[in-house]
């Protein structure tokens, strides 16, 4: 344990226990008739029937700030354990090697909790600006209980980037998983969104038996649960638990086949999917990769399999994002593009490439998802052809926007543009592992990062139009036409972000960068950089003319998520269904008769010992009880209390007694 120990336990323990209290004494609105809400944002419009408790209302109010101030001293915790790299265990399951609760900021950590640290304090200070309507429009629901999710759900990812050992690994994927159900489906008194929020949970739920496969296959292979000995596992169960891994990786990574929750995840409040697809829960699934990079190397078989994996995901969910009609569909499906190449790095072995693109990405997207948040809560729209000319309307919001879809697009100098071709590089690096067909894995991957440019342009043309196309209806402003400063300060830092952090992937950056993760430091190649920057450029121009001109095809199998969500139901949810109906009606038929006639014939043995206890013991011990009566009757009589009556009975008891002697003597 490290003197800095504590600053670890605050880092994790303050948020966690500060959530913890402002979700148990959030109040919300009293049992009754409520509010009529407007089902996408705005407050409510009949407060006259807001019996919310004066104590709940201060605590609503006072949960904001106390947030905020909460994430600025996490954010200082931070950077101060990204510099004195803490590390802390305690004891759990002390007869298995590595199965203590450890947690440690090594290099990889080192780079995503400030990460984490910083977008979580950016959110919350823009939701701090969010309508009511949108966290405060359930019936029982209120900002203390959001705020207190929030902070609980921040905690579990950094518990997530500084565990070392796989309890604890598992401890904080399943408080995430918890977390991000019950802020996806925040407004529970709304079907779809309790819908959207299950989907979510029991889709990456079945990632996650991956975890526990490769916690039972590590401790059976002897290599114990700590995370940095997983490689040293025996052979055969080594392979088991980077299979396990890899399946738990992709489920919260909305990887494929598993990506169609994250398009569920949509329901949630805008700040929730901008902390959740940037730099929390969705981000964590290619880091947890990116850590498990020694064990996926030493199999022999799981990096390529990741590679090819990221550069398939890349190219067919950027097709997917590409064909969206609605805004925040699109940059759902962006996010698991986008995560892709941290899943390709992880294959190549790029740790560079790969952290560096999830820095970039969590303050691009982050960044896209808040400006999406206020377009929403000014239009109540979130579709691409009614939000034509926002940027016009907007400019703070709208040049923030602009520069985090030129990023996204990956255009020159801004973050991704350098991220991805470290990450596309490392492909082809002799230095890396080798993968089968490293030529067609990055013509794959560079089509990927095509695509990025391809719907990033469809954002522009949308936001920068001049008119609406043909068909979409105008919509007027709902309240307050200006976004406050609450909302506008956060998009102008992670702008700044997104323009400045894929320098981490260029000299001279390159080199502290490689060393604060603990890797090689990679070449770099300029000649692939400018031809990444002009491909992109050239992608993004055309991508704008295209949908300008209507042109732009929109296929209903990509822009209804490749049917993912549909298949899953035929091939596990109706089945299971099926399974079950068909295992209640065994139990009606066959197993629960044996109970029921059990429960018979017990039920008839207990009449007749009844019966028997009434006819015969019952009635006997009345007549044993009435003769009884009838000896003590008889022996009362003679107690009359009269002297001369007692003499005779005593001459009549005297005579009988000589009788009897004299009887007894004639018989001898």
């Amino acid at each position: 344990m490290s003197d800095a120990s504590w600053m670890l336990w605050l880092l994790v323990g303050l948020p966690a226990a500060v959530g913890a209290v402002l979700a148990a004494i959030a109040g919300g609105r009293r049992p009754g008739r409520p509010p009529e809400v407007d089902t996408v944002v705005g407050p409510p419009a009949a407060r006259e029937h807001d019996r919310t408790p004066a104590r709940a209302r201060t605590v609503d109010r006072a949960a904001g700030p106390v947030a905020v101030a909460v994430a600025c001293v996490v954010v200082v915790l931070a950077f101060l354990g990204a510099t004195s790299r803490p590390a802390v265990s305690a004891p759990f399951l002390g007869a298995v090697a590595g199965g203590e609760l450890g947690l440690a900021v090594d290099g990889l950590a080192a780079v995503m909790v400030p990460t984490i640290a910083v977008v979580t304090l950016l959110v919350l200070v823009f939701s701090l600006g969010t309508a009511d309507g949108e966290l405060t429009g359930a019936v029982g629901a209120g900002r203390a209980r959001f705020h207190g999710l929030m902070l609980l759900f921040a905690a579990a990812a950094l518990l997530t980037a500084t565990a070392t050992t796989v309890p604890t690994l598992l401890l904080a994927w399943e408080v995430m998983g918890a977390m991000s159900w019950a802020l996806i489906g925040f407004r529970w008194s709304e079907e779809r969104r309790v819908s959207a929020g299950l989907t979510a949970f029991l889709t990456t739920r079945t990632a996650d038996l991956g975890l526990y496969v490769a916690a039972g296959a590590a401790v059976a292979g002897g290599g114990g649960l700590a995370l940095d000995r997983l490689a040293a596992v025996a052979p055969g169960w080594r392979d088991v638990v980077a299979a396990g891994i890899v399946v738990a990786a992709l489920g919260k990574a909305a990887q494929l086949p598993f990506s169609f929750w994250l398009s569920r995840a949509m329901e949630g409040p805008s700040p929730v999917s901008a902390l959740l697809h940037s730099a929390t829960m969705v981000a964590l699934g290619g880091f947890l990769l990116l850590r498990a990079q020694p064990l996926l190397a030493a199999t022999g078989w799981a990096g390529a399999l990741v590679a090819w994996l990221g550069a398939i995901s890349a190219v067919v969910l950027g097709i997917v994002a590409l064909a969206q009609r609605d805004l925040k569909q699109l940059l759902a499906a962006s996010t698991a593009a986008q995560l892709a190449f941290v899943v390709l790095a992880a294959g190549t072995g790029s740790l560079i490439g790969g952290s560096a693109q999830l820095v970039a990405h969590a303050a691009t997207k982050a960044l896209l998802f808040l400006a999406a948040g206020v377009w929403l809560a000014l239009l109540g729209t979130r579709r691409l052809d009614q939000l034509a000319g926002v940027a016009r309307r907007w400019r703070v919001v709208g040049w923030s926007a602009t520069l985090g879809a030129l990023s996204l697009a990956g255009i020159a100098p801004l973050s991704l543009w350098a991220t991805k071709d470290a990450v596309l590089a490392s492909v082809l690096e002799d230095t890396r592992p080798r993968v089968p067909a490293a030529g067609l894995l990055y013509a794959v991957a560079l089509v990927g990062a095509a695509l990025s440019a391809a719907y990033s342009g469809k954002i522009l043309a949308m936001l920068w139009s001049t008119r609406l196309p043909a068909g979409a209806d105008p919509v007027r402003p709902e309240g307050d036409a200006r976004p406050g400063a609450a909302r506008t300060v956060p998009l102008v830092v992670l702008a700044t972000g997104a323009v400045v952090l894929g320098a981490l992937a260029l000299p001279p950056l390159v080199s502290w960068f490689a060393g604060t993760v603990g890797a090689s430091v990679p070449g770099v190649e300029w000649p692939s950089l400018i031809g990444a920057a002009v491909l992109s450029f050239a992608v993004t121009a055309v991508s704008v003319w295209v949908v300008r001109a209507g042109r732009l095809p929109e296929p209903g199998w990509a822009r209804h998520w490749l049917g993912l969500e549909e298949a899953a139901h035929r091939l596990a949810v109706r089945p299971a269904f099926a399974l079950a109906r068909a295992l209640d009606a065994a139990d009606r038929r066959a197993v629960e008769p044996v109970p029921l006639a059990a429960a018979t014939l017990a039920r008839r043995a207990a009449q007749t010992l009844a019966r028997f206890d009434v006819q015969v013991l019952a009635a006997a011990v009345s007549r044993a009880a009435t003769g009884v009566r009838a000896l003590a009757e008889s022996a009362r009589r003679p107690q009359t209390g009269q002297l001369h009556q007692y003499y005779v009975q005593a001459v009549v008891v005297a005579t009988a007694a000589i009788a009897l002697l004299v009887a007894s003597a004639l018989v001898r």
